[in-house]
């Protein structure tokens, strides 16, 4: 068992190693090509089709659904976001995408309500899920005056999700936890599930979760924290 343990753990952390390598490209974190809702001060909002370049950003009109739309490109309705302005530009614009979000998920923190006679308790075992859910992003783009005199184009990022998760983790087994049914003390592996908020801003992502735990193991009848409802801080690397 203890072997088994390793073996999750290992996987786990390779997991977010090389989740962490794709991030800072991961179309949820830049502002990727296509379909977003427009929205800028003084205008009503509106579909539009958004293409990058390499020093501009072009937002084009859309006529249409995602299945099948058309896009406009005629000079006279599309918008242009040059990387610099040499004069005062319009105010901020926003633009919003909706999809569905695929995560790898860890919660390295855990609060476990009383149980029992059992205090409530803080646990940080490693562990790893995968997420599901509906995503919402919003990116913001404006512009700021340098100190050159000219106007850089900035761009916010923000995320919101909600979702499910499953996954397996590990868990402190000793006399303590199992009413001294068990008198040794071992790493168990438990399977994880639950829903889970999450909330990202530019590359960085944190969310709150609501699990519950099921040792797998032959004492999982002795564990007080079979089945018992947890909370998380959740830390989230985007897959898709």
């Amino acid at each position: 068992m203890k072997n088994f343990t390793s073996f999750i753990s290992l996987l786990i952390f390779i997991g977010l190693l090389s989740s962490c390598g794709g991030v800072r490209k991961a179309p949820k974190y830049s502002f990727a090509n296509g379909l977003y809702t427009f929205n800028t001060p003084g205008e009503m909002q509106r579909k539009v089709y958004v293409e990058n370049s390499d020093d501009s950003i072009y937002a084009y009109p859309v006529v249409g659904d995602y299945n099948s739309f058309t896009i406009d490109t005629s000079k006279k309705d599309w918008l242009s976001f040059p990387q610099q302005h040499s004069k005062t530009v319009r105010g901020a614009s926003s633009f919003r995408q909706s999809s569905f979000d695929i995560d790898f998920l860890t919660i390295p923190f855990k609060l476990r309500p009383e149980v029992k006679t059992f205090p409530a308790q803080f646990n940080t075992n490693l562990n790893g899920a995968v997420y599901l859910g509906f995503r919402n992003d919003a990116y913001r783009l404006w512009y700021k005056k340098s100190p050159l005199n000219r106007f850089d184009r900035h761009t916010m990022h923000y995320g919101f999700s909600f979702g499910f998760f499953t996954g397996l983790g590990g868990t402190a087994m000793n006399p303590w936890v199992t009413e001294n049914q068990v008198s040794s003390e071992y790493d168990g592996v438990a399977w994880s599930k639950g829903i889970a908020a999450i909330i990202g801003i530019n590359n960085f992502t944190i969310g709150l979760s609501l699990g519950w735990d099921h040792l797998l193991d032959q004492n999982k009848k002795h564990w007080i924290y079979q089945g018992k409802p947890w909370l998380g801080l959740a830390f989230g690397l985007n897959l898709n």
